[in-house]
């Protein structure tokens, strides 16, 4: 695709998604069916707003199916799931509005609780599932059609890929996950990404700001605009390289510095893991596993939370056993103890973690001087 970043003075190709192929291909079908002609590119807008027009292959329909394959493209990024097919089979239902999307050879099937999907379904993300829905209600639309659809997604080398990931681990099996919260998949070269902080933090020091946020992904900035209502300049997206983005904070004259992220990044930084990367550990449930025993939960709950793969599930039993507030404040503390320990004792150093699901959705804790902090960036 032509999108580009600017990364380390070089210009990287972004790619897009195993979500936003499968979103594609089910477009690509329908249009098909609809046309009654063969499709050879389909054209779609992604959740950022990215707008792609995409090769189709193996085109093929009769008349209430058709299928086609997207090839996944990831720029200049390093993935295992660069070049494979991403297929849908497509079916027109009349007798219903549904629409219904299951993953077939090579997707993903969900075995533990706490991911995006519920147990026993298919590894296909909600944001994904979202695409498809979103661009076969335009067309039902568009072609006076009041039916459902029924939509198979498909990985043929899926089964093969999923072996070199992290999803047997997460309870993934069978295949890999079809995924994307932008659609878009941006260059993360460790050391490009690392080095574009660092340059990032030097011009946004050169323009005489003493205050920095630094938001720990996606989610980080999402919530700061939409749940704190704050502006997020100057600010800076350090993905999983809080190190580097604390360090040059500090290296290039910052007298105060706000983190904002998502419990899933936030909880590494409790036993002191500040490149949040999963190349580079995990610890998650463990860490929230201690901050539980010292927060009183009993053997029970505490096995319960061992067979968790992710910090979502592990926080539903916190909050069923009325955990989750000692807990959250123990690894508050942690957290505090671990940021003083790294950056000098006159820069100020405030956080915020937060959960965007669940009953308890919203700020999980946060320092003692966020309030003071977040005034410096209150719209």
């Amino acid at each position: 695709m032509a999108d580009k970043r600017l990364v380390n003075q070089k210009l990287l190709n972004c790619g897009y998604t195993t979500g936003t192929c499968a979103a594609a291909a089910a477009k690509a079908s329908a249009e098909m069916l609809f046309s009654k002609e063969l499709m050879d590119s389909v054209s779609i807008t992604t959740p950022n707003q990215t707008k792609l027009t995409l090769d189709v292959l193996n085109p093929q329909f009769n008349d209430k199916t058709a299928s086609c394959s997207i090839e996944k493209d990831s720029g200049d990024d390093p993935d295992i799931t660069n070049g494979i097919l991403v297929s849908a089979e497509l079916t027109l239902v009349f007798d219903s509005q549904d629409i219904i999307i299951e993953g077939g050879k090579g997707v993903g099937r969900v075995t533990k609780p706490g991911l995006d999907q519920p147990v026993g379904e298919s590894a296909i993300n909600s944001v994904p599932r979202k695409m498809i829905k979103d661009s076969l209600n335009s067309l039902a639309k568009e072609n006076d059609y009041d039916g459902g659809f029924h939509v198979l997604i498909s990985v043929p080398k899926g089964e093969e890929i999923t072996k070199k990931t992290f999803n047997p681990e997460l309870g993934i099996v069978d295949g890999i996950s079809i995924l994307g919260t932008t659609g878009i998949v941006e260059p993360m070269s460790a050391k490009a990404l690392a080095d574009s902080i660092k340059l990032e933090i030097n011009m946004i020091s050169a323009e005489n700001n003493e205050s920095i946020l630094i938001f720990l992904g996606n989610f980080g900035k999402k919530f700061t605009i939409e749940d704190l209502n704050l502006s997020t300049n100057p600010g800076i997206m350090c993905s999983n390289f809080i190190d580097v983005a604390l360090d040059s904070s500090v290296e290039y004259g910052f007298k105060k510095i706000l983190l904002i992220g998502h419990i899933g990044k936030f909880v590494k930084l409790g036993i002191g893991m500040f490149n949040t990367h999963s190349n580079n550990g995990d610890g998650r449930i463990e860490t929230l596993l201690s901050c539980a025993l010292e927060a009183g939960a009993n053997l029970d709950i505490l096995k319960e939370i061992q067979n968790c793969v992710t910090t979502s599930a592990v926080l539903d039993i916190l909050w069923e056993n009325d955990l989750l507030n000692k807990t959250m404040v123990i690894l508050k503390n942690r957290i505090e103890h671990n940021i003083n320990k790294r950056i000098p004792p006159e820069i100020e150093v405030g956080f915020i973690c937060f959960i965007n699901t669940g009953d308890y959705s919203g700020i999980l804790f946060e320092s003692e001087n966020a309030s003071n902090l977040k005034e410096i960036w209150s719209k």
